[in-house]
C-alpha cells in the first residue's frame, strides 16, 4: 500500500527565516488519524503547506498517495482546513461557499448540489445552507470550513488547530466528528486532549524537526521530552497524588488507573 503523504529529506527556508523545516521524513499511511505537535514557530503550518504545494521545498520530494506534488498545480487528494474560519470563508452565503470548491471543479450542477448537501448533512449544518457565513458564531464556521473541503472529496485532510476559538459544546462536536471520519487525517494542534482523542499517532516537531514519532499516551506522557520542547503533559496524563473532592488518596489512586 502506497503511504497517503510520503515526505522525503524536505527541507525549508523562507527568505528571513533560514532552516524552517530541516530534513523531515515523513509518512502517513490510508487511513490513519496523527496528530502534528509542537511549541509555536516549530514549522508545523509550513509543512502543511508544503504538503498541499502552496510551497515549494527547497530540497527533497513529497508523494501523494504515489504521485508527486508540483507547487503550483491542483491536488484534489488533499484538502486543508484553515486554523481561521474568516480566512476561509468568503461567498454570500453557506451553500455558495461550501459549492465553490466543487464548481470549479467542473462538476454539473446536480453533481456540485449532490455534493453540498451531503458535506452540510456530514457536519450537521444543513440547516445553515441560506445563512452568511459571518453571521454564524465561531463553532459554526469551524463546521462550514470542514464542509466546504469535505465537499471537494479528497482522500487526505489536514486541520490546522481545529479547535481554537470553539466552546467546550463545539469542540466536543468537532472531536466526535473528527473520530468518526473516514478521511486519512492530519491535525496540528495545541489542544493536546484533542490530539489524545482523536490521533492513533504523534509526530512532534520542534525547530524544524521531527524530535518523537508514536503513541500519542506514550509520547506526551513523557514529561522529560515535552518540556524539553516547550510543552506540558495533557492534563488527563496527570497521575493526581492529591485526593480530589474529600476522596481518600487510595479511592484517588483507584479512580486514575
Amino acid at each position: 500500500m502506497k503511504p497517503a503523504l510520503w515526505i522525503s529529506q524536505s527541507t525549508f527556508s523562507y527568505p528571513d527565516h533560514p532552516n524552517v523545516l530541516q530534513s523531515i521524513d515523513l509518512q502517513i499511511m490510508p487511513g490513519e488519524r496523527v496528530g502534528l505537535i509542537g511549541p509555536n514557530g516549530a514549522g508545523k503550518t509550513t509543512l502543511f503547506l508544503l504538503a498541499c504545494g502552496v510551497l515549494r521545498s527547497d530540497t527533497g520530494e513529497i508523494l501523494l498517495f504515489g504521485e508527486p506534488v508540483l507547487p503550483g498545480d491542483f491536488h484534489p487528494e488533499i484538502g486543508m482546513v484553515f486554523q481561521h474560519p474568516d480566512d476561509q470563508l468568503f461567498c454570500p452565503s453557506v451553500w455558495d461557499d461550501v459549492a465553490f470548491g466543487p464548481q470549479n471543479l467542473g462538476l454539473s450542477k446536480a453533481e456540485v448540489a449532490s455534493r453540498v448537501e451531503t458535506a452540510l448533512s456530514l457536519v450537521g449544518t444543513l440547516e445553515l445552507a441560506s445563512r452568511p457565513p459571518h453571521h454564524l458564531s465561531g463553532g459554526e464556521k469551524r463546521m462550514i470550513s470542514i464542509a466546504g473541503v469535505l465537499a471537494m472529496q479528497p482522500r487526505l485532510i489536514i486541520y490546522d488547530e481545529p479547535s481554537a476559538n470553539l466552546d467546550i459544546r463545539s469542540r466536543r462536536r468537532l472531536i466526535s466528528f473528527l473520530q468518526a471520519s473516514r478521511e486519512t487525517i492530519l491535525i496540528a494542534s495545541h489542544d493536546l486532549e484533542l490530539v489524545l482523542e482523536v490521533c492513533e499517532r504523534v509526530v512532534l516537531l520542534d525547530e524544524g524537526r521531527i524530535v518523537a514519532d508514536g503513541d500519542p499516551r506514550e509520547t506526551m506522557g513523557d514529561v522529560a521530552l515535552m518540556e524539553a520542547h516547550g510543552l506540558e503533559r495533557p492534563h488527563s496524563l496527570v497521575y493526581h497524588a492529591e485526593p480530589h473532592h474529600g476522596c481518600s488518596g487510595e479511592a484517588a489512586a483507584k479512580r486514575e488507573i
